[in-house]
């Protein structure tokens, strides 16, 4: 081949090889910016304003803020630092939530291991009662998703195990530092400062001088108003020792099988209870097809015009701030156990004894607050409707609240019917994990029927 040739065919191979190198460079920056954008949903101008709204109502100013951690990833959970949370721990703690066999202390033999913590907060129905008020203990029954759950006849009111309020959810709990409606349990948060006050009014808060967590401390104090025993006997009888040894190889033998120990790990599972797989999850982790048209416009209301961002803006969408919105109480509602003059009726002020504490209740989180009502502590309103109505009238319905007493964030809020639609399907459906099953046992080391043991809870339940 003549020189000539040999050089231009060279010469073309090099400006060939120089097109699909720029060309190559050129796919992947195309690539990359593509990537990047499908993380960032801003495509869309109603998500681009989404997007801002968001990041403007979190408090650091990104909405990544609201991005609730994966339930495998255990190191980026909230958690107590005398409790490290452990796969060993969360994977007995899911058995002795549901497990009916620790429950030895009932009032009547009728209701000996009948009931589980999950009988007042059950999955299917946002891990809430289904029902106007928890009972454990002294009752009977499931019916759908534990609506059908009624008062045995040989307990009298105050045998049952049940509550002057409506049981919270725990769904996203590793963001409350201060359990409860009034947040009464828990060292740290809104409580530091208040240690004269721990086991005054409510003995249980006594708990809160052991400084070993919020869910840690409620949870031993809870399994003993519960009347779930657990003792080295139980535990072996029931198959559960391996699992304790497992989880708490660390501690002493003679103290590994104790409520101490059942509370930690109770409390390990409850941490991880989080409900990452909601479309307002996926959005924001770059789905934008993951909320539709109708829940983008709800949320832009629940971070814009509507204000719900101002009370409700910590990750899991509640906040450690204590509000008085004027709800009628339990008792006004069918709750049993509790009265006018019930303590759990004066919120934070039944806590701290302070005026200005009185009537105000902890902002709860609102995923999955669609699956199950009634709502609000006093079971007042039966629909989530309801509840969005009573927040859009601003009115309050309880004239022994004193107007002074509440909140300044609760006024009418003007919203159109078409709004409230909105608004309401960014919470009923945009807020909601449609797979909470993956935080349930296939079955518990008894055998036992869960989350109810009782003869026709076994027949509601399709266990016998």
């Amino acid at each position: 081949m003549p020189a000539r040739n040999r050089i231009n065919r060279a010469s073309q191979t090099n400006r060939i090889n120089s097109t699909m190198r720029k060309l190559y460079v050129f796919t992947a920056i195309v690539a990359t910016i593509l990537l990047a954008c499908k993380h960032d949903p801003l495509w869309n101008p109603l998500d681009l304003e989404l997007h801002k709204a968001i990041s403007g109502g979190s408090h650091t100013g990104s909405a990544d803020y609201f991005v609730l951690p994966e339930a495998h990833d255990l190191g980026s959970i909230p958690q107590s630092a005398a409790n490290p949370l452990t796969a060993e721990k969360v994977a007995l703690g899911k058995l002795l939530f549901f497990e009916s066999a620790f429950g030895v202390e009932a009032k009547h033999v009728s209701g000996m291991a009948t009931f589980s913590c999950s009988s007042c907060h059950v999955p299917a129905a946002g891990f809430r009662p289904n029902r106007m008020q928890g009972i454990a203990d002294g009752a009977y029954g499931f019916g759908h998703n534990g609506d059908a759950r009624q008062k045995r006849l040989e307990y009298s009111d105050q045998d049952i195990d049940a509550q002057g309020a409506r049981p919270l959810s725990v769904l996203n709990v590793a963001f409350v530092t201060n359990s409860m409606w009034n947040g009464s349990f828990g060292s740290e948060g809104v409580n530091a400062g208040t240690e004269a006050l721990w086991g005054v009014f409510d003995p249980g808060t006594a708990a809160n001088h052991l400084r070993i967590g919020t869910l840690e401390g409620q949870n031993i104090e809870g399994l003993k108003t519960h009347r779930l025993l657990f003792n080295r006997e139980l535990v072996e009888f029931y198959g559960y020792k391996p699992a304790f040894d497992a989880a708490f190889a660390d501690v002493p033998e003679e103290e590994r099988y104790t409520r101490t120990t059942a509370s930690f790990a109770i409390s390990a599972y409850l941490r991880q209870l989080l409900c990452t797989e909601a479309p307002f999850q996926r959005w924001l982790k770059g789905e934008e097809n993951a909320m539709t048209e109708e829940q983008k416009r709800g949320a832009l209301l629940f971070f814009g015009k509507a204000g719900c961002v101002r009370c409700h803006n910590e990750p899991n969408l509640g906040s450690m701030t204590f509000h008085a919105i004027g709800v009628e109480d339990l008792y006004e509602n069918g709750g049993l156990k509790t009265d006018e003059n019930d303590r759990r009726n004066l919120g934070r002020g039944g806590f701290t004894g302070k005026a200005e504490d009185m009537f105000r209740f902890r902002v709860p989180q609102l995923y999955n607050l669609g699956d199950s009502g009634p709502y609000f502590h006093g079971s007042s309103k039966q629909t989530l409707r309801e509840a969005l109505d009573y927040f859009n009238a601003g009115i309050p319905e309880n004239p022994r609240v004193p107007h002074s007493q509440i909140s300044a964030f609760f006024h009418p809020l003007n919203l159109s019917s078409a709004e409230m639609d909105d608004l309401e399907a960014f919470i009923r459906d945009g807020l909601r994990d449609p797979n909470l099953q993956r935080y349930v046992p296939e079955k518990v080391l008894s055998g036992f029927c869960f989350p109810n043991n009782d003869e026709q809870s076994r027949k509601d339940l399709g266990c016998e």
